[in-house]
């Protein structure tokens, strides 16, 4: 009798064992289906980061480009209040100003929402008083910039020779510099000029960079960058050379961050 009970014990302790050990291989399982899923996570994770930093830095390339090949066009133009009207564009366009572009991946651009954006903050066209509203990004009140669409492409057009393989969109926007107080940002008085690009690409990437141009005595223009918005808010640029007030002299090289589209010295 003692050793059926003994018998009997034994099995029952290694049916409890075999449930234990099924226990233990479903637990060790499912760690390892969570290790493996936190893996994919963090190798998804790190190519979208890659991969938009990669977007990022083309888009601003691309912003850089369309504002170097908006300047050989404004180069060409004796009157630059007929920029400031809109009557004059650059050759650097794929069509009317209406309408929307496609991008690639689907997203569609619309050029004047763009300009809006730029002068009001809106979608919606800008009425003077909202164009005049004195904002941390725009404020000098009745000097602010009132964009004006110039120059609008993709980036593959930007050369005739197609030889430019990119997904970007890139926009340029011309205004009356807002250190001119002569409270009229539709005329030029000073020989200088504000110019805005802005790049669109995969991703939602956007870029956006500003800059000056100045006639000088020998006809030319200088170029200073002032500002850089969108994803790199705190990013500086200084390759180009200050711009300076026609006829005074240039004391000043350093470039400082960005505040509101002024200078911080």
């Amino acid at each position: 009798m003692s050793s059926d009970r003994d018998q009997q014990t034994t099995s029952a302790r290694w049916r409890n064992e075999r449930g234990a050990a099924l226990l233990i291989a479903l637990m060790s399982v499912l760690l390892l289906t969570a290790l493996g899923l936190a893996l994919v996570m963090t190798t998804s994770t790190e190519t979208m980061i890659a991969s938009n930093f990669g977007n990022g830095q083309e888009g601003l390339y691309a912003a850089d480009a369309g504002i170097e090949r908006a300047m050989q066009d404004v180069l060409t133009v004796a009157d630059w209040n007929t920029i400031l009207a809109g009557t004059n564009t650059s050759a650097f366009i794929d069509g009317g100003s209406t309408g929307d572009r496609v991008l690639p991946g689907g997203n569609t651009l619309n050029l004047l929402q763009v300009a809006n954006m730029a002068n009001c903050g809106k979608v919606a066209a800008c009425t003077v008083a909202e164009m005049d509203t004195v904002t941390a990004e725009r404020p000098w009140g009745v000097n602010n910039p009132r964009w004006q669409l110039y120059a609008y492409s993709g980036m593959n057009d930007i050369i005739p020779t197609g030889t430019v393989n990119s997904p970007f969109y890139v926009v340029v926007m011309v205004a009356d510099d807002a250190s001119e107080t002569d409270g009229d940002p539709t005329k030029d008085a000073n020989g200088v000029l504000a110019m805005r690009a802005e790049a669109f690409g995969p991703g939602n990437a956007h870029k956006v960079i500003e800059v000056t141009l100045a006639r000088t005595d020998a006809t030319e223009l200088e170029r200073g960058y002032i500002g850089q918005r969108g994803q790199d808010e705190q990013n500086r640029r200084a390759r180009k050379a200050a711009v300076q007030t026609p006829g005074k002299a240039l004391t000043s090289k350093e470039f400082g961050i960005a505040t509101g589209g002024k200078m911080v010295m």
